[in-house]
């Protein structure tokens, strides 16, 4: 049963298709353009009369059309020319545009902005920090947090901002610190049990990282070692690291990095520590 309901609906699309493309056949039929050859035989016939050059029939059902409308009496009305869009007129400099001008102003504005930016780069590095940062005194935390990092990480605590690393000082060395001359803005901080070591190598500016296997800051530059705080064990430098006197204020530690304090001299050991482990540089 439905294998015949399949084929008759099958049956109905066939029929469907071949009339609705016979009816398409039909119209296209009524439909066309006069050949040239046509054109120019009418031209030839005088009961045809003068047909222009530029004057040709498009369709079957427009010549259909024209006929009925003679026959009433009536003209075929010629259709109405749409309206000129009028165009706003253009910006010389935009439609004078060359390729090489393109390309020139395209290059020098690269370089203005590259300039600028390298300008403002220049200003924002030189111009002067006029609250907080290096030049400054810079409240690093209390006493006993800084000691207790330092104790558990077994590594100073670096101040980025000012550019020094916090490391504990024995308080049993004091006395020794007081009898070397460039401790003695340093003391107040020893009693503290605290020293701030500037991070710049004394003996050509390089950055001295801490060494975690021997326990001390060693220079990668050039090999320059000082102990944990501070004081030359070996290499180039003239001296130990420079210094920044150190506050207590509430029990917090404020460094003052306003002042380099020069460090101490070759030959300097108030705490007497020694490397222990391998050398990192």
């Amino acid at each position: 049963m439905l294998f015949v309901v399949a084929v008759v609906a099958v049956a109905v699309l066939v029929i469907v298709f071949l009339a609705v493309t016979f009816a398409r056949r039909d119209r296209e039929r009524a439909t066309g353009h006069v050949s040239r050859e046509t054109v120019k035989r009418d031209k030839r016939n005088p009961a045809m009369g003068e047909i222009a050059d530029d004057e040709h029939v498009t369709s079957g059902r427009e010549v259909e059309r024209s006929a009925a409308l003679a026959r009433r009496g009536g003209a075929l009305a010629p259709a109405a020319p749409a309206p000129v869009a009028l165009r706003e007129p253009l910006d010389e400099d935009a439609f004078g545009v060359t390729r090489r001008q393109f390309l020139n102003r395209s290059v020098g504005g690269m370089f203005a902005f590259a300039l600028s930016g390298f300008g403002a780069a220049c200003i924002a590095f030189l111009w002067p920090t006029l609250k907080g940062g290096f030049g400054s005194k810079i409240v690093v935390g209390p006493v006993a947090d800084a000691l207790a990092e330092i104790e558990e990480t077994k590594e100073p605590v670096y101040n980025p901002e000012g550019r020094f690393y916090l490391n504990p000082y024995p308080k049993d060395a004091v006395a020794k610190a007081k009898n070397v001359a460039s401790y003695a803005a340093l003391i107040p901080g020893f009693e503290a049990g605290v020293i701030a070591i500037y991070q710049k190598c004394v003996h050509l500016g390089c950055r001295v990282p801490w060494c975690a296997s021997s326990q001390w800051f060693e220079c990668p530059c050039h090999g320059s070692q000082y102990n944990r705080v501070g004081e030359k064990k070996g290499g180039p430098a003239p001296r130990g690291c420079d210094h920044f006197a150190i506050a207590i204020d509430g029990g917090d530690v404020v460094v003052d990095t306003a002042t380099v304090i020069t460090g101490p001299p070759i030959g300097t050991d108030t705490t007497g520590q020694q490397i222990e482990g391998p050398h990192c540089a």
